[in-house]
């Protein structure tokens, strides 16, 4: 085995650890942690496949494993960034945080159920170790903007729309970096009742999730959640009609050879309209912009000088350092639960319709 390269001493910066070195780690997080090296430091990757957490550990110094218990008894490691497939999600959180470390940000989805994250967050509340789901429209400083302009369309808010048109991701992970081992797209069988419902929730749970945060700050009770349509679009997309909380609900999804991407969140009420179109995730092109309308005139915020995944790194470092607090934990729930609900009713509605 090559010589592992040693770690800078770098007392004021904040050693990360990943947990998978997939597309994910390596076409998003590592270049928005280039930009942010007076905060963080990459000290750790990890992945399965030891040859991947070598080259990618290699690009920017690190050490690296296949094991996960080596990252998280490495205590350079400062944060944990879980970057694995969604099914390991939950007892990697919970490892982390029992490995008592600083901060731990997961890639959505935190956990695949109820359960899961509540188990999460009683683990998180008894180690004191905050968690960061990412979710990063959340983070976005043109969300964050769109906030300070909305006044009461949350209690007014009728219609909410989720419109997201791209590439295939290999596309925009070709330009953010050279990928190492990305995985192959199975042949599905779209006769396949089961194979159907499978893809609905993999829309849900992958590409939606993004935007459902933010439609539940629209609509905190959905105890009355009904799956009104729920379609598979090819070769990948999906689009939904929900009714909660008295809102109507549009997720709207396509990726194909598009030459223009767009991804669009709007709120639309009586008397006034959000709308906010954020940048392709991929591509660091800086913040999403907002654009309110009340009584015939428009409100525009943004652009700013970065996007969500930067900002939730920089949320992360002013957690560490104690300047902000950490998500709240039963917010983090509801938004998962509502995912979950969202792929609960599709399910139904595949099965309905196969009858």
């Amino acid at each position: 085995m090559p010589d592992t390269p040693a770690v800078p001493d770098h007392p004021a910066t904040i050693g990360v650890g990943f947990l998978g070195a997939g597309p994910v780690t390596q076409a998003i997080h590592l270049p928005s942690l280039a930009r942010l090296t007076d905060l963080f430091r990459v000290t750790h990757v990890m992945d399965v496949d030891a040859a991947v957490a070598s080259t990618v550990a290699a690009r920017v110094g690190a050490r690296h494993s296949a094991s996960m218990d080596e990252l998280l008894g490495d205590p350079d490691v400062d944060v944990v960034a879980i970057c694995s497939p969604h099914q390991f999600h939950a007892a990697q959180v919970i490892a982390a945080c029992r490995a008592g470390k600083k901060a731990v940000l997961c890639e959505k989805p935190f956990a695949v159920s109820g359960e899961e994250a509540a188990e999460i967050a009683a683990v998180s509340a008894e180690t004191g170790v905050p968690i960061i789901v990412g979710a990063m429209h959340t983070f976005d400083p043109g969300w964050l903007a769109a906030e300070e302009l909305w006044g009461d369309l949350p209690e007014t808010a009728h219609t909410l729309r989720s419109s997201i048109v791209l590439p295939p991701n290999a596309r925009f992970e070709d330009f953010a970096t050279e990928v190492i081992a990305r995985p192959e797209m199975p042949e599905r069988d779209l006769s396949d009742p089961a194979v159907v419902a499978a893809m609905l929730e993999g829309g849900i749970l992958g590409l939606a999730i993004h935007d459902l945060p933010l439609v539940r700050r629209f609509v905190p009770d959905f105890t009355d959640l009904q799956v009104l349509r729920a379609d598979i679009v090819k070769p990948f997309g999906y689009v939904f009609m929900v009714r909660a909380g008295g809102r109507t609900i549009e997720l709207v999804a396509a990726m194909n050879s598009t030459w223009k991407p767009d991804w669009t969140f709007e709120a639309i009420g009586p008397d006034a309209a959000l709308k906010v179109r954020f940048t392709p995730s991929y591509v660091q092109a800086g913040s999403a912009v907002a654009e309110h309308t009340r009584g015939g005139r428009t409100t525009m915020a943004g652009p700013f000088g970065h996007n969500g995944y930067e900002g939730e790194w920089r949320r992360i470092a002013d957690i560490v350092s104690g300047v902000a607090s950490a998500p709240d934990p039963q917010a983090l729930i509801d938004d998962l639960r509502f995912a979950l609900a969202i792929v609960e009713g599709s399910h139904a509605r595949v099965l309905e319709a196969a009858a």
